[in-house]
């Protein structure tokens, strides 16, 4: 699949970790045939819930290559290559082409705020440096900044590299002014999953995604019913999953979903400093789901 046309569910990736601490390469191996064979449409690797401002550049540059060597073009792989300073923005994105990502996820710029005319030009200055497509990804939650519709409206019509936008502002009016101004091609993916299914209805084109961590299958089935119009299964899917969906993020992601997955027996349950384990009593709300779900 051409990266232009990607729909449908997207996984946000999570990266193990050995009890040492060390990236563990053979389960990440095993995560990806996982969403490869339960359908999941694109993986994201070295994104929030990758745990990547953790990892040293060196790491993200080996989880992008592996990724990349063991997808072996049968899904898209986007990098996470968001920074606050566009001269690294621009670095990291050069390396991840190199290394053979299909598309970049870029964040807004985080902790220093730029203005309206500051995020523009952050994009623009890595559209006019980086040859490939890129994600523009605003979640205004973690970074402190917006990407207002108008701004991504005007750099999707301005850079033709400039594909799409994950939009994780939890606001569905701001889908709506993005689905009804958005030039012919450019693709508006949910950033939160309790979001995805109402979106798609509004015509999104699916979720760059943390549950589809754990339920790859379902999650792709749920993206592709409600963008091909198919509301009543994608719907009984998602009331299936909704509490599930709400508690990856009783904590900060990616510990719940992490979690979730160690539980499930996929990782070890490991983090890097200074995100730690969760709570007792959340860890304990996250497994009677997961047993209630038949996930463990």
């Amino acid at each position: 699949m051409q990266i232009e046309q990607l729909q449908g569910s997207i996984v946000a990736i999570v990266t193990p970790f050995k009890d040492n601490g060390e990236i563990d390469l053979e389960t990440f191996d095993e995560l990806v045939e996982f969403h490869i064979n339960s359908g999941t449409d694109g993986i994201v690797v070295c994104g929030t819930t990758g745990e990547t401002p953790t990892l040293s550049d060196a790491e993200d540059a080996q989880m992008i290559e592996r990724c990349v060597q063991k997808v072996n073009g049968r899904v898209p792989v986007i990098a996470g290559t968001g920074s606050n300073s566009t001269v690294d923005c621009i670095k990291y994105s050069r390396k991840a082409v190199e290394l053979g990502a299909d598309a970049l996820l870029v964040v807004a710029p985080y902790y220093n705020k730029p203005s309206k005319r500051g995020i523009y030009k952050h994009f623009s200055q890595v559209a006019k440096n980086v040859d490939a497509p890129i994600i523009l990804y605003n979640v205004p939650g973690r970074t402190g900044s917006t990407i207002e519709p108008s701004t991504a409206i005007e750099l999707a019509n301005n850079f033709s590299n400039i594909i799409a936008i994950k939009e994780a502002g939890g606001d569905m009016n701001v889908f709506a002014e993005l689905l009804a101004n958005r030039p012919e091609g450019f693709k508006v993916y949910s950033g939160d999953d309790f979001l995805s299914y109402s979106a798609n209805c509004l015509g999104a084109d699916g979720c760059i995604s943390v549950v589809a961590n754990l339920i790859p299958a379902d999650f792709h089935k749920m993206m592709k019913n409600s963008i091909d119009g198919d509301l009543k299964e994608a719907r009984e899917l998602f009331y299936k999953y909704r509490a599930l969906m709400e508690l990856m993020f009783l904590e900060s992601n990616p510990l719940p979903v992490k979690t979730a997955l160690a539980l499930m027996g996929r990782v070890s349950e490991v983090f890097r400093a200074p995100l730690c384990e969760m709570e007792d009593e959340n860890r304990e709300q996250l497994k009677i789901e997961l047993k209630k779900l038949r996930l463990m």
